[in-house]
């Protein structure tokens, strides 16, 4: 995509038995939820389990994060704006194992 206007995110939580913690992960790291920024390598080595949570960070009223699924996150669909989290710590639960897409715009 050449536009920088959208940013997107895919992952996969696995699930395996509760014998560990669910841990926290700041998307992005020091980086946090912001364009130019490599995500698919920031979530490489990366292990997500059922129960740990996707921590987004970023400006208040400057960007936002949409839950999509896998066709509107390949197609860069954007949801209805009412759809959007936008409090600057947005924080998602891995409830189920699968992939997962999100994106801003």
């Amino acid at each position: 995509m050449a536009s920088n206007k959208f940013l997107m995110l895919t992952i996969v939580a696995i699930f395996l038995p509760a014998m560990a913690m669910a841990t926290d992960f700041i998307v992005g790291d020091d980086s946090g939820w912001t364009i130019n920024f490599n995500y698919e390598a920031w979530s490489k080595d990366k292990v997500f389990r059922v129960g740990d949570k996707l921590v987004f960070q970023y400006p208040q009223g400057k960007q936002n994060v949409f839950k999509v699924n896998g066709t509107a996150f390949k197609n860069c669909d954007i949801p209805p704006v009412n759809e959007a989290l936008t409090s600057g710590n947005d924080t998602i639960v891995l409830n189920t194992p699968g992939r997962k897409w999100y994106m801003r715009c």
